[in-house]
């Protein structure tokens, strides 16, 4: 069914105000696949905070204007959905990795965080980024190392001291 004026600057309104707060996005080819199979990815994108749009090339070209996402003209060929991280950078491109391995007809086309176009290639790197807990939990990790060695290196003074003395004690 055909959309009308209205209807598209809408979409386009929409998309272009998701686009700008997005992290990233990525676009997948969805050829072959069952209306099943689209709502369970659906469902598992709504899950993870992940923004799933099917919209037409055309509309997506002019969503992604003064956006971070213009680079993105290239790769918008076929049929295809497009993911948008809302709170992680490798939300949908964990997605749509975790979700291909079930799945032959979806295939990742193209990703891209902030400016910069990527290939299929890069999904694995971009889905193994840390969520935002992930990467709070290394960071206070990090900087909790240093003080924990401290003590424990502190600590062993007294223990060896102790050691020694009943050393010296089961001698005699």
């Amino acid at each position: 069914m055909a959309l009308g004026l209205a209807a598209k600057k809408a979409i386009v309104k929409e998309v272009n105000e998701v686009a700008s707060k997005a992290l990233s996005v990525a676009v997948a080819e969805y050829r072959g696949m069952e209306v099943a199979d689209m709502t369970v990815l659906r469902r598992q994108a709504r899950e993870q905070g992940v923004y799933l749009k099917v919209i037409r090339n055309t509309l997506a070209r002019r969503a992604f204007v003064d956006t971070q996402f213009e680079d993105m003209d290239p790769a918008l060929k076929g049929p295809l959905v497009y993911g948008f991280s809302l709170d992680a950078p490798g939300s949908a491109a964990r997605l749509f990795k975790d979700f291909s391995k079930d799945n032959k007809h979806l295939k990742v086309t193209a990703l891209s965080i902030g400016n910069g176009l990527m290939g299929a290639d890069k999904l694995e790197a971009v889905a193994s980024l840390p969520t935002r807990d992930e990467a709070l939990a290394k960071l206070l990790a990090t900087f909790k190392a240093p003080v924990s060695k401290f003590v424990r290196t502190i600590n062993e003074v007294p223990t060896k001291f102790v050691r020694v003395l009943a050393a010296i004690k089961d001698a005699k």
